[in-house]
């Protein structure tokens, strides 16, 4: 119980909605036992001698009125209280997800993460709306015809009631076991969501290598899982009603045999056996109802166990309680002795004793082959990953000591595979400066060779571009990511350069909006081209998370046996005219090997 008493917690700030839910229930369950109160008089006075027919049938009409408010007000500010639970847990989950680390990422899929936020989440409010709400209002019904069989006849009461305790062992076992299926279920419902996100982000692919049936196979064999999954819980609830049949035909065959021998005495009327009977009856309802509270509740405990256990993972990059925001850059950057080894479970070390200062202004290009650790490199200046040896200092400051806003508000990138959001370009543009008028909107696309292409567009800045960009080319899309750094107008760069895919016309437009962006800035370029890497001021060659060479190109392509020459020959620097970036000579960074 101990993940839905945690669920419960979320509906603390609506005390006031539970209390009016409270009161409403207590007027349907007093109603609901009026009702059958009225029973008696019927059967003993209304219908032998026609007595106290206006008072009887009016005060029937008041009860069944009062009832159907109160069912009516239970059940909407019930809901209201699940959809406002909801609500909560879903912001809490989807702020708490997106503040992890980039390595909690790299483990889990799209569809796993939707999943939980979408369909646990989902299960989690017909829990607090239905299930919370059945068990209170029924219950207080429940009390009401009790207190009425009790009041009129103790012992037929009890008799009526013996087989009540026989239900409890199997809603307790079957209540376990519902709760193993549901998570089951859930997890099936997680994998087919996968496997849809999957196909869809990749259609291309899929189109192209005509993998469309072999996608669809896929997807059909995780809705099949997903439908025996669920087949196992309708199955284990459709054992409740048939045993809750059961026990209410032991309840009635109770009550008749007690009740006849006690009419026969004269020590019971027809009216309160009648009135006994009825609300037999009418607790079938109620009991039923009751009967699947359980296997709901254990449900939603499935639910909320798969939602805490996201919520309890603490991965993000964490602050210091003494961080301070750091200050305006302006002097330079220094790698210290760094290390890094990912937290998979197999300690590989990415990066070993890296060390190199960069100068403010300073444009550094970063090659070597696939799996060198260029990428972990970059990731560790903003923080994704946090060193795991050495550190970082940004004008003499160590990173970890500064807040994370302050630090990534003076980083800029630029990504190989270009992310765009399914908005308008105004909007993306604007994505690091939301605030940004339109006018330094235009200047930004501008400068990056966008507005033409724009302009051209039936809605201009208004435009929506799909997801990732998908209604634009690459080249387009490219410019748009170079727009959206030169208006954060960060002194940082990271630039993981992408335009060997692009035709020569984009590409010749993207690096001339490279070369404004570069311009008067702190860089670091993650180098496909030999253009870009001609320009650097300094160019340190990795190897298996080392450096191994450091310095200008000129320099490094001249040593015949040198790591950055060989790549050269090999062709892995594309070559590519260019014109460089710095607008000043600048002396070659400090590179420590």
């Amino acid at each position: 119980m101990d993940a839905f008493l945690r669920l419960l917690r979320y509906a603390r700030p609506h005390a006031g909605l539970i209390t009016g839910a409270v009161l409403a229930m207590v007027v349907y369950g007093a109603a609901s036992a009026a009702i059958a109160w009225l029973i008696k008089p019927i059967v003993d006075e209304v219908l032998p001698a026609q007595g106290s027919l206006g008072f009887v049938t009016s005060a029937l009409l008041i009860a069944y009125v009062l009832k159907g408010i109160g069912a009516y007000f239970s059940s909407y500010l019930m809901d209201d209280i699940g959809q406002r639970v909801v609500l909560a847990i879903r912001g809490e989950l989807f702020r708490h997800l997106l503040n992890q680390s980039a390595a909690f990422f790299a483990t889990r899929t799209t569809g796993q993460l939707l999943s939980r936020i979408n369909n646990d989440v989902g299960q989690v409010q017909r829990a607090v709306a239905e299930t919370v709400g059945d068990l209170s209002r029924e219950t207080l019904a429940l009390v009401g015809y009790a207190g009425l069989l009790f009041y009129y006849d103790a012992k037929l009461a009890l008799v009526c009631m013996t087989a009540a305790p026989l239900v409890v062992y199997p809603l307790v076992r079957l209540g376990k076991r519902v709760r193993m299926v549901t998570r089951w279920s859930q997890e099936a419902q997680e994998h087919m969501s996968h496997t849809a996100a999957e196909a869809f982000t990749g259609h291309r692919i899929v189109k192209a290598f005509g993998a469309e049936e072999r996608e669809a196979r896929k997807f059909e064999q995780s809705a099949r899982s997903l439908y025996r999954s669920n087949m196992k819980v309708t199955r284990v609830l459709s054992v409740l009603p048939p045993i809750m049949e059961l026990l209410g035909g032991f309840a009635i065959a109770g009550a008749l045999w007690y009740g006849t021998r006690e009419i026969a005495a004269g020590r019971l009327t027809a009216g309160e056996f009648t009135l006994f009977v009825a609300a037999l009856l009418m607790m079938y309802g109620p009991v039923k109802k009751l009967s699947r509270v359980n296997a709901n509740l254990q449900q939603a405990v499935a639910a909320s166990e798969r939602i805490f256990e996201l919520l309890d993972i603490h991965t993000e990059v964490g602050e210091r309680p003494d961080a301070q925001p750091l200050p305006p850059f302006q002097g330079g950057i220094a790698f210290e002795q760094v290390g890094f080894a990912y937290e998979d479970g197999h300690g590989r070390h990415a990066l070993h004793d890296v060390s190199f200062d960069v100068r403010a202004g300073q444009m550094i290009a970063i090659v070597g082959r696939s799996g060198a650790g260029k990428s972990t490199l970059m990731n560790l200046l903003p923080r994704f990953y946090d060193v795991t040896q050495g550190r970082i200092t940004i004008d003499g400051r160590d990173i970890r000591d500064v807040t994370l806003s302050s630090l990534r508000a003076q980083i800029g990138m630029v990504t190989q595979d270009t992310v765009l959001f399914d908005d308008t370009i105004a909007v993306n543009i604007a994505f690091g400066v939301p605030e940004a008028n339109p006018a330094s909107i235009e200047a930004a696309a501008r400068a990056a060779h966008a507005h033409d292409f724009i302009s051209a567009l039936p809605r201009g800045y208004e435009t929506t571009i799909g997801e990732r960009g998908q209604r634009l080319s690459g080249g387009q899309r490219q410019r748009l990511a170079i727009a959206r750094a030169l208006l954060k107008n960060s002194p940082i760069l990271i630039l993981d350069e992408a335009t060997s895919a692009l035709d020569s016309e984009s590409e010749r437009l993207v690096q001339d909006a490279l070369t404004t962006l570069l311009l008067n800035r702190t860089s670091f370029v993650i180098a496909h081209r030999l253009s870009t890497v001609r320009r650097a001021d300094a160019i340190i060659v990795l190897e298996r998370g080392h450096i191994i060479e450091m310095g200008r190109h000129d320099d490094l392509v001249a040593r015949p046996n040198g790591a950055y020459a060989r790549l050269h020959q090999l062709d892995l620097l594309d070559d590519a005219s260019g014109v460089r970036a710095s607008a000043v000579e600048m002396d070659p960074p400090k590179v420590t090997p």
